[in-house]
């Protein structure tokens, strides 16, 4: 496991629940730790991805009854505690009491398990957007990315990229400018307010306008924005560090209207004009000293960013 206790105490998306309707398992990775995840119920497990018996992966096992998991090599099998209650080879010993299996906290929200290598005081990160009636939520990615996770969240912050990278969608290079805007660091994170741009057709009317954008930084890999207007529109971003330059982040889209066009097909698009950007960018890991690389007033979310990164104590991806 990576040494970054801010981060193995955060909850990282591993798994669409659809993933693991019929119980699983599925293999997944944070951290530098592999995991297995598996439902029971309505119950969610994540545990180490080892078989203690002779080192197998438990995620090419299967869950039996819906109750145990069992490993695929000699057929142990583990209760929903992480203990070993049945080794077949010896099927009238009780499993001694260090045959057992290295537990993490699984949840669900938003469609998405969740995983903590750690307590998981601070709860999955909430978008209040997610949780309003009024919008609609749809789900983009997973979308895998040789890029450290701070890079990743520093990209959704910036709105400086629109009018290259996204050039005729989110962007138009005959007008970059970014006005002033105001940024706070506080508990909750980082927020950013009155951030406007020009898009070419923010409001599918054929008609290019400012739009302002509201940011906030929840946790370390996670992170939100709200579009302003009659048609309101967010996002919630959240990054899984499989290691420290390998990643994939999830987004959940919310509007409070219907949707003219296919959304997940859109942030498609949009995520695969970012890809090649993320992975190419030098150094991989995201610089929290601020004089390594060159600033601007329009980086001023980046710049509150990667101090309060630097305050928290983040390692992962960062340097």
């Amino acid at each position: 496991m990576i040494d970054d206790p801010v981060l193995i105490e955060d909850w990282h998306p591993v798994a669409l629940v659809a993933q693991l309707a019929d119980g699983g398992p599925i293999a997944a990775r944070v951290l530098g730790e592999d995991l297995v995840v598996w439902r029971s119920g309505g119950e969610f497990f994540a545990w180490r991805d080892l078989c203690v018996h002779r080192g197998t992966r438990l995620s090419l096992g299967a869950v039996v009854d819906g109750t145990r998991l069992e490993c695929p090599y000699h057929g142990w099998t583990y209760g929903t505690d992480g203990r070993c209650v049945l080794m077949p080879a010896h099927p009238d010993q009780a499993p001694p009491e260090k045959a057992r299996v290295a537990t993490f906290r699984a949840a669900e929200a938003y469609g998405v398990i969740w995983v903590s290598l750690g307590g998981g005081a601070g709860g999955i990160p909430k978008f209040q957007l997610l949780d309003d009636p009024a919008y609609h939520v749809l789900i983009a990615g997973p979308y895998r990315v040789r890029a450290s996770g701070p890079r990743i969240v520093e990209n959704f912050l910036d709105i400086g990229h629109f009018p290259f990278v996204h050039e005729g969608i989110l962007g138009d290079r005959a007008r970059p400018e970014i006005e002033d805007y105001q940024t706070t660091i506080g508990a909750e994170g980082v927020v950013s307010e009155g951030v406007k741009v020009f898009q070419p057709d923010p409001y599918a009317t054929g008609e290019g306008s400012i739009v302002t954008y509201t940011y906030r930084v929840h946790r370390p890999l996670s992170a939100s924005f709200i579009k302003h207007g009659e048609h309101s529109f967010g996002m919630l971003l959240s990054v899984t560090p499989h290691d420290a330059v390998d990643s994939t982040a999830w987004m959940w889209m919310a509007m409070n209207y219907e949707p003219q066009s296919p959304m997940v097909e859109f942030q498609d698009r949009i995520f695969a004009q970012d890809r090649p950007i993320l992975e190419s960018q030098r150094p991989e890991m995201l610089p929290l000293d601020l004089q390594a690389e060159l600033h601007l007033r329009s980086d001023r979310t980046a710049i509150a960013y990667r101090r309060w990164l630097r305050e928290l104590g983040v390692r992962t991806g960062a340097s």
